[in-house]
């Protein structure tokens, strides 16, 4: 499964594609979009759409995950990240991938296992997570990955509640089972 999670902001878009197989994570690609805060608004979510754009056609992802909005005290940047967040969301609906949200203290309590962790924990996390040899740049990137990371784990999660049995599980996954040595019953 190969999911883009998704950061957004109207100066920075942090972005982050990961596969994961055999319960193994793989980074694929991340980066930012940055904006110039002199660029008209309509320009900044052109830019995020058409870069998120090409991001699904070359990985052509099976899942995105976003993180939902910051609710802070200025409504002017809550409605700011509202576009950044619309026109992300928007790539995927275009191309009909399925689309899941989850809130910052979702994200950090699945990475870190705190809902109030700091991002450097959470950098930290998914540096160690992926195996990454450098920190990206921008937060943003970080928390994009975050997401991802989140998003599989909640769907690695859910697979495995919607188990009947143990028998079901295993037929599932029959590549979880350690085969017997010979000789030994």
């Amino acid at each position: 499964m190969i999911v883009l999670g998704v950061d957004p902001g109207t100066l920075i878009t942090g972005y982050g594609v990961i596969e994961t197989r055999n319960g193994k994570l793989k980074i694929l690609d991340c980066g930012a979009i940055k904006n110039n805060s002199r660029t008209s608004m309509p320009l900044r979510l052109k830019l995020i759409f058409e870069t998120l754009n090409e991001i699904t056609e070359k990985y052509d992802p099976d899942e995105f995950a976003i993180e939902t909005a910051f609710y802070g005290k200025n409504a002017q940047s809550a409605l700011k990240l509202g576009h950044a967040r619309g026109v992300a969301m928007l790539t995927a609906v275009i191309r009909e991938i399925p689309t899941h949200e989850y809130s910052p203290r979702e994200v950090k309590k699945a990475i870190v296992g705190n809902g109030a962790a700091a991002k450097e924990q959470v950098q930290f996390m998914v540096k160690s997570l992926l195996k990454l040899k450098e920190l990206p740049k921008h937060y943003d990137v970080t928390d994009a990955l975050a997401v991802a990371i989140c998003h599989i784990q909640r769907k690695q999660t859910s697979q495995i509640i919607t188990f009947k049995s143990w028998k079901s599980f295993i037929n599932a996954h029959p590549e979880k089972i350690l085969s017997k040595r010979k000789g030994k019953k």
